[in-house]
């Protein structure tokens, strides 16, 4: 699912009520669509997510997982059972160990904001991230790591 259709509609809308004020305003609204198309697509994507974890709930056999690559959501419902043929992601960590990640700087400001939309710090939002997309790994098909 494109989600640009859902910020651009918001942007137009935005733009569309600064229409009322001068040419300033509506400079200024203009800008602001711009530069909150990243925060409203997060907020999206957690419409989504929520959506998705009641989902979740409600099927009981099944999980729904939403992602987002780029401007496109994408949604994956898997039966609950597939992770008891696999070790859990628990199962296999260890110690505790420190790495250095570098991200654009676009992308970190991204990750802080969708780790503060979820109250947690960006280490456990990006901790959490690995660990889903261990999971998720680990669900598929068997590869060599």
């Amino acid at each position: 699912m494109d989600l640009s259709k859902y910020t651009e509609r918001i942007r137009e809308d935005l733009v569309a009520a600064a229409a009322l004020g001068d040419e300033k305003t509506q400079a200024t609204a203009a800008a602001l669509a711009t530069a909150t198309e990243s925060s409203t697509r997060l907020a999206l994507l957690a419409a989504l997510s929520e959506l998705a974890a009641e989902v979740s709930a409600a099927l009981g056999d099944r999980t729904v997982h939403v992602s987002l690559d780029g401007a496109d959501a994408s949604v994956d419902v898997r039966k609950s059972g597939a992770a008891e043929e696999h070790p859990t992601f628990e199962e296999m960590t260890g110690d505790i160990s420190r790495v250095t990640l570098r991200l654009v700087e676009q992308m970190k400001a991204k990750a802080e904001e969708a780790a503060s939309q979820n109250g947690v710090s960006l280490n456990a939002w990006l901790s959490n991230a690995v660990s889903g997309a261990l999971k998720d790994q680990m669900r598929g098909p068997k590869r060599d790591i």
